[in-house]
């Protein structure tokens, strides 16, 4: 479906979106635009990919006009652009929903009035029964792209939803490892703790597949197992072998669930099972080519979705460290 198509990535310099690009180039794109704020990240990625297919536009998708611009002639757009740091958006509400919220609305006028083909809109399990604003603007902005497929029909929208990338840039895989360097020791929030974690490669898989299959109006959600925060710590202590290493107690911070929910118990009702690996929730608006797309993928054995109920044994989490390339076989088995 790529093939000589040009395709648009928003905030595309992360690691999930170099991640992307880099499967995007096997599929013999024409162009992929890369469009985000941060130049020197451009800069760096340019030079690492030095591929003439990719093109870099500075811009903010809080500006619709430069987005319909950058749109032009566009086929398919991944929007992952976003203010994605719990407490950032707790301290500062306001500019999470313009980026958030705004932003995504900006992306689909832009999408529309350029009769993109397809919209794959990354969101997060923070959306799914949220309790942080972060989780509120992501769960507005996937009722935002859902709602578009009834608004326009050259174009249509689909949600994939996540959980936290490892190794991703700010994320808790690294600030423990140079915690545990620098200091012999790992401050964690709460002992209970528990997460969702996805390597960039199954996240990108999860993108994929929901932008081949995608009929409009679904969220694509990956099914993953959770890890417990501590558990973790321990596991990086053990790798490292640091002595005397300790594990300390700092405190939750504004709007931190101790557990997430990839697939609510409301969502539970409307979703089904898509070959086994992947939860597809439907809109509760009834859109017939979705009724028809997915009428023979299981839906009675969906269950709420919970990460304290699907916990990784500390083995499992030094075999997705050493598949994620984040420590080798030789430290595992030191």
């Amino acid at each position: 479906m790529f093939n000589n198509s040009v395709i648009m990535v928003t905030g595309g310099t992360g690691s999930w979106g170099r991640e992307l690009v880099t499967q995007l180039l096997l599929h013999n794109p024409k162009k992929i635009i890369i469009y985000s704020r941060n130049e020197s990240n451009q800069v760096k990625m340019n030079l690492k990919f030095n591929d003439p297919r990719l093109s870099f536009c500075i811009g903010d998708i809080r500006d619709p006009e430069a987005l319909i611009s950058a749109c032009q002639g566009v086929d398919y757009v991944f929007h992952m652009a976003a203010l994605k740091h719990v407490n950032i958006c707790e301290e500062q509400p306001n500019e999470a929903l313009k980026t958030n919220i705004i932003g995504t609305q900006n992306v689909i006028n832009a999408a529309a009035a350029n009769g993109v083909k397809k919209v794959i809109n990354i969101s997060t399990d923070k959306a799914s029964d949220p309790a942080n604003f972060y989780g509120m603007t992501k769960a507005i902005a996937e009722k935002l792209i859902i709602y578009a497929n009834t608004l326009y029909t050259e174009t249509r929208f689909v949600n994939v939803r996540g959980g936290n990338i490892l190794g991703s840039s700010g994320s808790v895989l690294h600030l423990f490892i140079t915690q545990l360097k620098e200091n012999g020791q790992i401050g964690i929030t709460d002992r209970e703790m528990v997460r969702f974690f996805m390597t960039t490669q199954s996240a990108t898989e999860l993108v994929l597949t929901a932008a081949k299959e995608g009929k409009g109006g679904e969220t694509f959600v990956l099914m993953m197992n959770a890890c417990k925060i501590t558990d973790l710590a321990e596991v990086l202590i053990e790798t490292y072998g640091i002595k005397d290493a300790k594990i300390v107690h700092i405190g939750t911070r504004p709007g931190e669930k101790l557990t997430e929910i990839l697939l609510s118990e409301y969502e539970s009702r409307h979703a089904a099972i898509y070959n086994n690996r992947y939860f597809v929730v439907l809109p509760e608006f009834e859109l017939p080519e979705l009724k028809n797309a997915y009428a023979s993928c299981p839906s009675e054995q969906v269950k709420k979705y919970v990460s304290a109920a699907n916990l990784m044994s500390k083995q499992e989490i030094r075999q997705m460290l050493e598949d994620g390339g984040f420590i080798s076989a030789r430290e595992m088995n030191s």
